[in-house]
């Protein structure tokens, strides 16, 4: 039995629908980010406790982490069962709306504690979006993709995301320079209201995706699809489970890097500007937008395992060094070591995990198996801006004990690759097979 090739220019448009969704999913979801550190605080929280309204406000950040893995159970299911195209029209629109509702959510001021119990409510339908989005884009394009670029084509779902949080830092530019008055009354809802379109273009973009090569194979197999996609998975793959839990921890370099040292460059004690600090962040996520492919590249030929290694353990210094120059207030050494730190070494391992990841698994399990895996360990790097406020110090001023943290979590990442399988030779339609069936599946396919 042959495997189906994918249509002429089906990889491509496949990796293309992937960047813009996204581009426009994570749009949605930083810039959530961007205002649990500037606006929400004032907003949504008490203000005559500023410290406990800014930890507050982070931690709602993170509850849309804490709501992936649940989304994760039930997307991943479906999108094994029912195919990668359908899931990832429904995360774009779901996003879309739980967003634009956070922009049109009543103030403290206005509603009491009832505010801040709805922000919640709306940041973990985004959290739930957020579980599905990657895990069927990165099956999307790793199961359209030739076998000798899978690397760089699934890596344009993580540049995507790069571009996603890059537009979401531009729109608050100039959000942020806005009169205090004007800001926190209707400015800071503009780029909320601005998501409807991600529901519009992204159904647009995706209805139009064939389903992919492996999949619709999976689906005429002896032994079809998976009923129950999680206990396939937590039987013949439950250690690359782990691996992915561990590896997606590096995703806290992300968030500390993004959200905490947001916070920390412009607060009191070190005193940068909003707008200042926020083109940090632009111009970090415009050097990955290159970065990423050329890492993704460099996987395709001298494998997943090395580049990912450099880009984990790179970060884990490299964010000692960052938060350190914020700390001395020189914004030019900054600005340098944002971009180097974010924009090239972070890049690294942020590029190749969707290949390195998916191809720990069959195309039975795969999307349980990425959504499940990452977003079990992205929880835990969307709480680590939490944990981050409480150790920095009552003053919330300790780089050092934020940096030793993150580092820390670095090492999971570390871990699991050195233990991890090489995979970037491996034949698409092998990926995640045992051996003896690995045998089977030869003889068939050449047959």
């Amino acid at each position: 039995m042959s495997v189906p090739a994918a249509p002429p220019g089906q990889p491509r448009k496949a990796a293309t629908a992937a960047w813009i969704g996204s581009a426009l999913e994570y749009y949605d979801f930083f810039i959530y980010g961007s205002a649990a550190a500037l606006i929400f605080p004032t907003v949504f929280f008490d203000e005559s406790d500023p410290a406990t309204a800014t930890l507050l406000s982070l931690a709602t950040f993170g509850v849309a982490y804490a709501a992936r893995p649940i989304g994760a159970l039930f997307l991943g299911h479906f999108g094994d069962r029912l195919g990668r195209k359908k899931i990832m029209v429904f995360t774009l629109i779901l996003m879309g709306l739980s967003t634009f509702l956070i922009g049109c959510l009543p103030t403290r001021d206005q509603v009491g504690t009832l505010a801040p119990v709805l922000l919640v409510i709306c940041r973990v339908l985004q959290g739930i979006s957020a579980a599905g989005e990657q895990a069927s884009a990165n099956s999307m394009t790793l199961e359209h993709a030739p076998e000798d670029r899978r690397g760089f084509f699934t890596s344009f779902t993580l540049s995507g995301t790069q571009g996603g949080q890059l537009l979401a830092t531009l729109v608050f530019i100039p959000i942020a320079a806005l009169p205090e008055d004007q800001l926190l009354s209707w400015g800071w809802r503009v780029p909320f209201w601005m998501s409807i379109a991600v529901a519009v273009v992204g159904y647009v973009i995706r209805r139009t995706l064939d389903e992919t090569p492996a999949f619709t194979r999976q689906q005429t197999a002896s032994e079809g699809v998976a009923k129950l996609p999680l206990a396939v998975l937590m039987r013949e793959h439950w250690a690359d489970v782990l691996r992915v839990i561990a590896g997606a921890l590096v995703a806290s370099v992300s968030t500390i890097f993004t959200v905490w040292a947001l916070a920390y460059g412009t607060s009191e004690s070190v005193g940068l500007s909003r707008s200042s600090m926020l083109w940090v962040g632009a111009l970090a996520n415009l050097v990955a937008l290159a970065a990423i492919p050329l890492w993704a590249t460099l996987s395709d030929r001298v494998g997943r395992r090395p580049v990912f290694l450099i880009g984990a353990a790179g970060s884990a210094v490299m964010m000692f060094v960052y938060l350190w120059v914020i700390s001395t207030g020189s914004y030019p050494l900054v600005l340098v070591l944002g971009i180097v730190t974010f924009g090239v070494v972070y890049s690294a391992a942020n590029g190749i995990w969707p290949s390195f990841y998916g191809e720990m698994f069959s195309t039975r399990v795969r999307l349980s198996g990425m959504a499940i895996g990452t977003q079990i360990g992205f929880a835990v790097a969307g709480f680590a801006v939490t944990f981050a406020a409480q150790i920095a110090g009552p003053d919330g001023d300790d780089w050092f004990a934020v940096a030793l943290f993150t580092a820390a979590l670095c090492v999971p990442p570390v871990l699991a690759a050195l233990t991890a399988r090489e995979t970037h030779k491996v034949p698409t339609e092998l990926l995640g097979v045992r051996a003896a069936d690995a045998t089977n599946d030869r003889e068939r396919v050449a047959a």
